[in-house]
């Protein structure tokens, strides 16, 4: 999974996947189609854990990932329309065979008008109508491009500002609705850093992206040229809207600092902050947005917006429209002729990521209809593939898992009894949601068209936007779900602390109700484990079991704590990802935390249930039941990256590289040498001065 931007409040957390590849087919099972859709029609390769993987020239005690994973990668370079190849993606794919055929079906209904069948099918057709959008052109944003031409000066830019965020077109800071963390029943406004182009604040800075800061130059050029800016004229705003980015860079916070929720927080009153920033009125933003917000917001990160006020008043008014317009049709590109969509994938996809290919278009529309209505395409997808049966075996996964984590947290040698009860209250706490959610969210008031595409995503883009405003000033809604059904992922969300299974990841490798019990516990088991463990990392440890963030450990608790984290900071930071590139200890150390603990309360639960059904614990292919569950664990983060989306990720990921993350935690389980017979001295076998024990 790609995390492309930072999403400062939601901890978010993805899981990403791959699996093993053999030379048949399955299909998705079913309860009940919807009319005329035949799931079994959708044919894709299996990715079950599968021993004739094995790559047997190689040890699972000194790399595990190269035993389990290395013929399979060999065997699978990475597609030219793809970055990564792995279990994550082969899933995701099968899930975008299944919504294609929804999708089509629903274009080819005769729905009536308002009904999500009938807003899904104009999606589809009007982002499929490649002669209407090449004939259009530039013409669609035209209207928003002569009103950004028009800016003369700060006040006139603060005034379009308030207008572009009351539609959604979001261009110098994120501002969202989400639980307030001192009073997580209630929501309020937050608003962030943002406003560049590049992924991370050191591409502006680092000698070793000199290349990508050129490369993004010019595509600023392309981009204003073929928006009707003469060439020479082209190429002096590049410069000047790179020099503006730059600035805001310098001002902003790298993604390590933005781990610590104290700098993602900083609640102040309407009329304080625009004191902070007389240049621009968060008194008349909130009115222009019509959300309650004057009495209390969160206006994070000061240093950077103090910089923003400044250069409102500072730079000239052609380099604030050049910034908004490059912006402005960079965000529509995907949505336009083929010249501007393009443009926008030599750059973000080949140059940045590595990735060879454009995609069918199919799939690029099928990305649009997900990110305009994805929950309402997940009600679809749900009907048609999805057994109940799969929730059922899941809610028991769970309760085996959260047994096992109590278990392990009453017997924490190093936390003292007062800590240790906030902790178990936070375990007694936990809100599980699994495939779907119980109430469908209302799309009614989506006005969709069958020939504009553009037209299209800004409405949905509007609504949204809108939708999620509403939400400012009242209670939390605890039934509303972080992603879709037929997204391939799972997460935990520190201020419900909930942790939820999103319906297409409850396939093999992560879960089959056939397989035997290591490869349940060592997929879905290690996930479900994960996301519990992620209320207990170096970030979600600091909310309580309410969802406020609120400090509930004693100082020494929180002082070994840290020194166990450390440890595992100083591991990954020793791995090497490219030549002199390593893996950030630091940025990674919330998803190590996830994966050291999930595995291990995994492990324990597996050995309840062959204890309690001793019938089950049998050698399969020649392999223990503990073999199969660390094998299992690996055959999970089977994945290819192009060398490109490899150092992207490596500067602006929380999750580390999937071949280190296959060994990470099992080398610091006594459990895993003990399966495999590995020895002292084994690469996968810690020391005690080395080894990382936390949970």
């Amino acid at each position: 999974m790609t995390l492309s931007r930072f999403v400062p409040l939601s901890l978010t957390v993805a899981i990403a996947a791959s699996l093993a590849a053999c030379g048949k087919t399955e299909a998705p099972a079913a309860d009940a189609a919807r009319p005329g859709f035949d799931p079994a029609q959708i044919k894709t390769p299996s990715v079950a854990f599968n021993a004739g993987d094995l790559d047997l020239s190689a040890s699972a005690c000194t790399d595990l990932d190269a035993f389990v994973n290395g013929n399979w990668l060999k065997a699978n370079p990475v597609p030219g329309d793809q970055t990564t190849w792995g279990s994550f993606e082969i899933l995701r794919e099968r899930s975008l065979e299944v919504q294609r055929a929804l999708v089509e079906q629903a274009a080819a209904a005769s729905a009536k008008a308002g009904t999500v069948e009938a807003q899904i099918g104009d999606l589809w057709k009007s982002g499929s109508d490649e002669a209407a959008i090449e004939a259009a052109g530039i013409a669609p944003l035209q209207p928003e491009l002569d009103r950004i031409a028009a800016l003369d000066d700060g006040a006139a830019i603060a005034g379009y500002l308030r207008e572009a965020y009351a539609q959604g077109r979001g261009f110098l800071f994120s501002l969202y609705a989400s639980p307030d963390f001192k009073d997580s029943a209630n929501v309020i406004a937050y608003v962030g850093q943002g406003g560049l182009g590049l992924p991370e604040k050191g591409y502006y800075f680092d000698d070793s992206q000199a290349g990508i800061r050129e490369a993004y130059v010019g595509y600023i050029e392309k981009l204003l040229a073929l928006s009707g800016i003469e060439a020479a004229q082209a190429k002096e705003q590049a410069r000047a809207v790179m020099d503006f980015e730059t600035r805001l860079a310098k001002a902003s916070l790298s993604r390590i600092e933005l781990r610590d929720p104290a700098k993602r927080y900083n609640p102040l009153s309407a009329a304080d902050a625009d004191r902070q920033t007389p240049h621009f009125s968060w008194t008349a933003l909130f009115d222009a947005l019509e959300v309650p917000a004057k009495d209390k917001f969160s206006l994070a990160q000061p240093g950077f917006f103090a910089e923003l006020d400044t250069m409102l008043a500072e730079v000239p008014a052609t380099t604030w429209q050049a910034y908004l317009r490059f912006h402005t049709v960079d965000g529509a590109a995907p949505y336009l002729s083929t010249a501007f969509e393009q443009a926008n994938f030599d750059f973000f996809s080949k140059t940045l990521r590595g990735q060879q290919e454009m995609q069918p278009r199919w799939k690029r529309v099928l990305e649009s209809v997900n990110g305009a209505m994805g929950e309402a395409l997940g009600q679809l997808y749900v009907d048609a593939v999805f057994p109940a049966d799969s929730k059922v075996a899941m809610e028991h996964l769970v309760e085996n898992l959260s047994v096992a984590l109590k278990a392990r947290l009453e017997a924490l040698p190093w936390m003292g009894e007062d800590t240790k009860k906030k902790a178990l209250e936070k375990w007694a706490s936990f809100t599980p949601k699994i495939g779907y959610p119980d109430r469908w969210r209302d799309w009614s008031g989506l006005a969709t068209r069958s020939d504009s595409y553009l037209g299209n995503m800004q409405a949905a883009r509007a609504f949204n936007y809108r939708y999620m405003l509403d939400k400012i000033g009242k209670p939390v809604d605890k039934t509303e779900w972080g992603m879709t059904p037929q997204t391939v992922n799972a997460y935990y969300n520190a201020a419900k602390n909930e942790i939820v299974f999103p319906a297409a990841i409850l396939q093999p490798p992560f879960f089959d109700a056939k397989a035997d019990p290591a490869l349940n516990y060592g997929g879905i088991g290690a996930v479900i484990g994960h996301e519990m463990m992620h209320g207990y990392d170096d970030s979600g440890s600091q909310f309580a079991a309410n969802g406020n963030f609120d400090n509930w450990w004693t100082d020494a608790d929180r002082k070994a704590f840290d020194a166990r984290t450390d440890k595992l900071v100083a591991q990954f930071d020793g791995y090497e990802s490219l030549p002199g590139v390593h893996v950030k200890g630091r940025l990674t150390l919330g998803e190590n935390i996830g994966d050291l603990g999930g595995l291990t309360v995994a492990y324990d639960a597996l050995q309840v249930a062959l204890e309690e059904d001793p019938s089950r614990n049998v050698d399969i292919d020649g392999y223990s039941q503990d073999q199969r569950f660390f094998m299992n664990w690996a055959t999970v983060w089977r994945r290819n990256f192009t060398e490109g989306e490899l150092r992207v990720r490596l500067n602006t990921d929380p999750h580390a590289p999937a071949n280190f993350r296959a060994n990470g935690a099992p080398s610091n389980m006594p459990s895993f040498a003990a399966a495999f017979q590995c020895k002292a001295g084994d690469a996968m076998v810690r020391g005690d001065d080395q080894r990382v024990v936390i949970w």
